[in-house]
């Protein structure tokens, strides 16, 4: 069954990582916008773009009248305290934010993150109105010594325990193969579109109606060059774009390969 016929909206989110200042996000913004209504033609597909904490307000309120969504890259599951440089659910809804990344594979390599403290984050987020973003993956030798599937399924079990299944529609999920993130290196389509499928096998064990209507997204070196070929597969509902999503034109390009 097709994407459309189980009502998967296509998702295309542009990860900027710890790049632009609050003027280079709102001059990427200014030249964004018109592109997407060009690059959309009328289409449904939701933009989400996740600038660093400082110009979420920014970017919020310049696509506030447009189809885009904000989302932050983190944010901590307590809503309050001693919490030093932590951001909480409540900060970024007071900054116009709509969703959240959560688990991003440079957070859980760079600084530690672990499937528990996600698994905090997760309800924290829905608990908020915030759509969660969850990210997962293995790395290059973990893949080359066949525990891909090994490694996914620790994941998705850990990060998603305290979500209820009645929630479970409400995550989307972000299959970032960690060797082909700002490697130039990419999985083919057959390699992503099998490694979506395989989490969604995992959810349709707790929940096949769930399972069914998750969008499950490809980040790993997408570009307008490979989008279409990637976007094309039936189990792919979208991309989460790096590198690409720096450069307006090349991010209108892959919004209109979806």
């Amino acid at each position: 069954m097709s994407p459309e016929q189980q009502g998967r909206v296509p998702v295309i989110a542009a990860n900027w990582k710890m790049n632009k200042t609050v003027a280079e996000a709102e001059a990427f913004c200014e030249a964004l916008l018109p592109r997407l209504a060009e690059a959309q033609g009328g289409s449904e597909v939701e933009v989400v773009i996740c600038p660093p904490y400082l110009a979420l307000a920014r970017v919020a309120g310049l696509c506030g009248a447009a189809p885009v969504a904000v989302a932050a890259q983190n944010m901590y599951y307590e809503s309050e305290g001693a919490f030093t440089g932590e951001v909480s659910a409540a900060m970024l809804l007071d900054a116009g934010v709509g969703a959240v990344l959560v688990g991003h594979s440079e957070r859980r390599q760079l600084f530690g993150e672990t499937d528990l403290a996600i698994s905090h984050k997760l309800p924290a987020a829905l608990r908020a109105g915030l759509q969660p973003i969850l990210c997962c993956g293995e790395t290059e030798d973990q893949r080359d010594s066949g525990q891909m599937e090994q490694v996914l399924r620790g994941q998705i079990e850990a990060d998603l325990i305290s979500v209820a299944d009645e929630r479970l529609v409400e995550v989307v999920i972000a299959y970032e193969p960690i060797w082909a993130i700002g490697t130039g290196r990419t999985a083919t389509p057959e390699q992503a579109a099998d490694a979506c499928g395989f989490i969604r096998s995992l959810l349709a064990d707790r929940n096949e109606a769930a399972a069914a209507r998750i969008r499950i997204l490809y980040g790993g070196s997408v570009k307008p060059a490979n989008a279409a070929d990637l976007l094309g597969r039936e189990q792919i509902d979208g991309a989460l774009v790096g590198g690409a999503s720096l450069d307006p034109d090349d991010f209108a390009t892959i919004v209109a390969a979806a």
